[in-house]
C-alpha cells in the first residue's frame, strides 16, 4: 500500500515539476530545502575539517559527518511523512508539492535552454555566461561547439542524478529515501571532488553517491533511448544503446558517462574528450568519437527535445506501475 501510494505522489510531482519547475518568486523568499542542505554540510566541514588535522583523522571525521547528515535526513523525512498522514488527501497534496521541489525536470531544460539562447541573442560570451551556471569548467576556455557540448552533458548528468535517481529513491523508500538521497548528492557535489582540502573528508560522501545514483545511470540509457526513438527515430535509439554500451565507461565517473553516452549516441555528436576546471586540464577520452565532432545550438535543441521525451517514460513506468499494483 506505501510503494502504490508513493508511486501515485510521483506521477502527481513529475506532472507538477513539469508544468511549474522552480518558481523563482517562492525561493527569493523562502530558502529552497538543498539551501538549508547545504547549509548543514557546510557547518559539517567547517566544525570537522581543520586543516590542522591529519588525513586519517579527516576521513573518519567524514565519515562520521556524512552518516550523521544522512540519519538526520531520514529523520525529517519520517516525520514530515508522517505529518502529511495526519491529513488525509490533502496530506498526499502536501507530499505531491514535496516531492516536485526536488525534482528538476524544467528548470533544467530552462537552464540548458538558456545556453542556446544566450548563444543566439549574445554570441560566445552569452553562451559563455549561461553555461557558467551549469558546469564547473572554466568558461573562458570554451569556443561556441565547446560551450554546446558542456550544455548537452550537463543536461545528460543531471537528468540521471536530479530526476532518474530521486524519483527512484522516493518510488522505493518514500520521503527518508529522497531526503536521504539529496543530502547525500549535495555532500558530493560541495564536499566530494578530489581537492587537497577534500579528498580526505569528502571520501565518504564521493564513494556512497557514487552507489547510490548506480541503478539510476543504467536506467537513464533505457529513458533516453525511448526518448530518442520518439524525437529522433529508430536509429537514434539504436545509436543511443550502442554508444552508452560502449564508451559508458569512458568517463572519469563510474555513473556520468552512462546518460552522457547515451545522449551522444542519439544526437550523433562527440561529447566528454579534455576539458579545463580551475585551471588544470583534465584529459578524458571522447565519448562517441565517430559521432560529429562540432556541436551546434541544434544540437541543444534536440538534446531537450529526447530529454523531455525520456521524462515522460519515466512518468509513465510510474503510472503503469500503479496501475498493475492497484
Amino acid at each position: 500500500m506505501i510503494f502504490d501510494l508513493n508511486l501515485l505522489v510521483l506521477v502527481l510531482a513529475l506532472l507538477l515539476d513539469r508544468i511549474v519547475g522552480d518558481p523563482v518568486a517562492l525561493w527569493a523568499r523562502w530558502p529552497h530545502p538543498v539551501v538549508l542542505f547545504g547549509k548543514a554540510i557546510s557547518a559539517m566541514d567547517a566544525r570537522f575539517n581543520g586543516r590542522e588535522l591529519p588525513p586519517g583523522q579527516r576521513r573518519r571525521n567524514g565519515v562520521l559527518a556524512i552518516s550523521a547528515l544522512l540519519v538526520v535526513s531520514v529523520v525529517v523525512g519520517l516525520v514530515l511523512h508522517w505529518f502529511f498522514a495526519l491529513f488525509g488527501l490533502a496530506g498526499i497534496l502536501l507530499e505531491v508539492i514535496c516531492v516536485s521541489v526536488f525534482l528538476a525536470q524544467k528548470s533544467l531544460a530552462e537552464h540548458v535552454e538558456a545556453v542556446a539562447e544566450g548563444l543566439k541573442l549574445g554570441g560566445i560570451a552569452g553562451g559563455r555566461l549561461a553555461v557558467s551556471r551549469i558546469v564547473g569548467r572554466d568558461p573562458e576556455t570554451l569556443d561556441e561547439p565547446a560551450v554546446c557540448r558542456a550544455a548537452i552533458e550537463s543536461l545528460a548528468e543531471n537528468f540521471s542524478d536530479g530526476v532518474v535517481a530521486p524519483v527512484l529513491w522516493y518510488a522505493v523508500f518514500g520521503l527518508p529515501g529522497l531526503f536521504a538521497y539529496k543530502m547525500l548528492n549535495t555532500a558530493d557535489s560541495m564536499i566530494g571532488h578530489k581537492s587537497e582540502r577534500y579528498i580526505d573528508f569528502g571520501w565518504a560522501s564521493a564513494r556512497l553517491d557514487d552507489l547510490a545514483n548506480w541503478p539510476a545511470a543504467r536506467l537513464s540509457i533505457l529513458l533516453i533511448a525511448a526518448g530518442a526513438l520518439v524525437r529522433r527515430g529508430a536509429a537514434a535509439c539504436r545509436e543511443a544503446f550502442r554508444i552508452a554500451a560502449r564508451d559508458g565507461g569512458l568517463h572519469r565517473s563510474p555513473n556520468s558517462g552512462r546518460p552522457e553516452a547515451a545522449i551522444a549516441g542519439a544526437l550523433d555528436v562527440q561529447l566528454a574528450g579534455p576539458r579545463v576546471y580551475g585551471g588544470e586540464v583534465v584529459m578524458e577520452p571522447m565519448i562517441n568519437k565517430d559521432g560529429r565532432d562540432t556541436a551546434t545550438v541544434g544540437d541543444i535543441r534536440d538534446g531537450v527535445s529526447v530529454f523531455y521525451a525520456s521524462c515522460s517514460f519515466l512518468a509513465g513506468i510510474a503510472l503503469v506501475f500503479f496501475l498493475l499494483l492497484l
